[in-house]
């Protein structure tokens, strides 16, 4: 009864509202283009257009399906919709999410966590605003007076993220961490794939060892 009263009161208003939400972002990304083509008759070729999309798709078409899969356990249905819309999702939101459920100590994937990602994802997103806002408007002069260590410091960020990421969750499940950091630096080394076919390779090895680790255990209990 519990469950069927979330899913009625959460799951499928936040899918609702998902929907219409991504889908006016996507229509809303093509006005400037519309603009260019209706005030300054810019329009490229179709020829160009599609040469450009195939770029595209080619080199971040697998992330389309990747990024979506790897992502939900962490972000939930709300927070992979709010992520998706909003962005900075490697390097903001799922770090945001992940450390709110590991600070309340709630188990990844229960309703629990969903909500905690949701509030913790929409806070993030606030902030992100309110200093992409500042940043705008007083970026340049906050940078100009910044040492030149502190700016190169600035490079170090997000592998600094995904470090910290990387060591919260390898304390609660070593193997995927050993496995996946082994076939990432494997990948770097060797060269042996496309660099497009990283990721995914290394997404779906970590799970397929994830699947039977938990089936193994479960079997023991």
């Amino acid at each position: 009864m519990e469950n069927r009263s979330y899913e009625e009161t959460f799951t499928k208003k936040i899918i609702s509202t998902g929907r219409w939400t991504i889908l006016t972002a996507v229509v809303l990304c093509f006005l400037p283009a519309i603009y260019l083509w209706i005030r300054y008759g810019a329009i490229p070729s179709v020829k160009t257009i599609l040469t450009g999309w195939f770029l595209i798709a080619s080199m971040y078409g697998a992330f389309y399906i990747v990024e979506p899969i790897s992502y939900f356990p962490i972000l939930g249905l709300s927070g992979t919709y709010m992520s998706f819309l909003s962005g900075n999702i490697a390097n903001v939101r799922v770090p945001a999410s992940a450390v709110a459920q590991d600070a309340l100590g709630v188990d990844a994937g229960s309703q629990e966590a969903e909500l905690i990602s949701t509030i913790s994802i929409a806070g993030s997103i606030i902030t992100n605003l309110i200093i992409v806002t500042i940043g705008a408007f007083a970026g340049n002069a906050i940078i100009g007076v910044l040492p030149e260590y502190v700016i190169t410091a600035f490079g170090f960020v997000f592998p600094a993220i995904m470090g910290a990421l990387l060591t919260m969750f390898a304390l609660k499940f070593y193997k995927c961490a050993v496995v996946g950091l082994a076939v990432g630096i494997i990948i770097n080394m060797t060269q042996l794939v496309p660099a497009w076919l990283a990721v995914p390779l290394c997404v779906f090895v970590t799970a397929f060892v994830a699947i039977i680790d938990y089936k193994k255990q479960s079997s023991n209990q």
